[in-house]
């Protein structure tokens, strides 16, 4: 029931916000030269899968998980992106392709073996991936690996539709503070 929901709200989301991401990626353009940013990922069963959003930082940062990143990478049209959540709009194309959903884990990048080895410790990889959920609502990010996946086990052991829903809502209205990046 979860997959059907993350079918019919990415295809809504991707056909209402369009005029939304042909405007942040007119945008995007003039910020950064590139508005989509593509890396690949950790996706279900530790599957590879290359994640879609929009550039928040300069194209020459380097790639690794936000928390490592510098902060003078972010560019300003970026940090507003990131604060409203914009930045992810584009995940709902992951969403609608099946490789993610709308509520689970963050997926990780590959270079992160500790929080991939707690994820399949506690088979939170046996799930899709998630634009949102309980970590992000309570502004865990991956800088605590071992936290993080024992709170995407707890929130996948108990994920039904009203859980589902209540991470949503939270998170449209501004709940969590999306991937933190060091001042």
């Amino acid at each position: 029931m979860i997959r059907f929901f993350d079918i019919v709200f990415s295809f809504i989301g991707l056909v209402a916000g369009f005029p939304v991401m042909l405007i942040i990626a007119c945008v995007g353009f003039f910020d950064t030269g590139s508005p989509i940013f593509r890396q690949e990922r950790v996706g279900r069963f530790g599957s590879p899968f290359v994640l879609v959003k929009f550039r928040t930082m300069a194209r020459e940062t380097a790639s690794v998980a936000s928390h490592l990143a510098e902060f003078s990478s972010v560019t300003p049209l970026g940090r507003f992106l990131r604060k409203t959540k914009l930045d992810e709009l584009p995940q709902l194309w992951n969403v609608l392709k099946g490789e993610m959903s709308l509520v689970g884990p963050r997926p990780c990048l590959f270079s992160q073996h500790e929080l991939i080895e707690a994820r399949k410790s506690l088979r939170v990889l046996d799930a899709r991936p998630g634009i949102t959920g309980l970590a992000q609502i309570n502004d865990i990010d991956m800088s605590t690996p071992e936290l993080l996946a024992e709170t995407d086990a707890r929130m996948l052991a108990q994920l039904d539709l009203p859980a589902y829903f209540q991470f949503i809502v939270l998170t449209v209205l501004g709940k969590g503070s999306g991937d933190r990046i060091k001042e």
